[in-house]
């Protein structure tokens, strides 16, 4: 679990998705616009069968890691936003990001990327990939701050997108060494 300070000042709790959200993540879905929904499952999609939802709260944070955010709203938590990725073969996975409708341009996408990074570093993959609609600029945006390498492939209805991550030795420096 983590903190991060939103744009509005407001802070975000980043953390675990848990069996138990299922009823907060129904509710962030449906305070999310159809638009939003569209560029998140590439369809228009309001409803959900019981073994879809099933599978998006039930990650086993090994092949299938999802964190969400929570702001406090009128005295109680609520999830604002989420994140996976999903391994799609050894050393790959897959990611996806959605934040309800209200809360988006606050950083929250941003932070739920650099907390599912570090994640996937961890588990020693070394990228991650994406589809995205050509117009989803915000999301594209996310991806170009990570501060990753990001190989981009544009096709009429959808961009391609694979970021590269750099092995946890070598962001400590280990495996660097130097000539003397």
């Amino acid at each position: 679990m983590a903190t991060e300070v939103l744009r509005d000042g407001r802070t975000a709790v980043i953390r675990a998705l848990k069996p138990q959200d299922r009823d907060g993540l129904l509710a962030a879905v449906g305070r999310t616009s159809d638009q939003s929904l569209y560029r998140r499952f590439f369809t228009f999609k309001r409803r959900f069968t019981d073994r879809e939802v099933d599978f998006y709260v039930n990650a086993d944070f090994v092949s299938h890691v999802a964190l969400v955010a929570v702001l406090e709203e009128d005295g109680r938590p609520v999830i604002v936003g989420g994140a996976r990725y999903i391994v799609v073969q050894p050393g790959q996975a897959e990611i996806a990001f959605a934040v309800d409708d209200v809360h988006q341009g606050q950083g929250i996408g941003t932070a739920l990327m650099r907390h599912l990074v570090a994640l996937a570093r961890q588990a020693g993959l070394r990228e991650l990939t994406a589809d995205i609609l050509p117009d989803n600029a915000a999301m594209l945006k996310v991806f170009e701050i990570s501060g990753l390498g990001i190989t981009t492939r544009r096709e009429p209805d959808v961009t391609h997108i694979v970021l590269q991550l750099p092995s946890v030795s070598l962001l400590h420096g280990e495996g660097l060494g130097t000539a003397g």
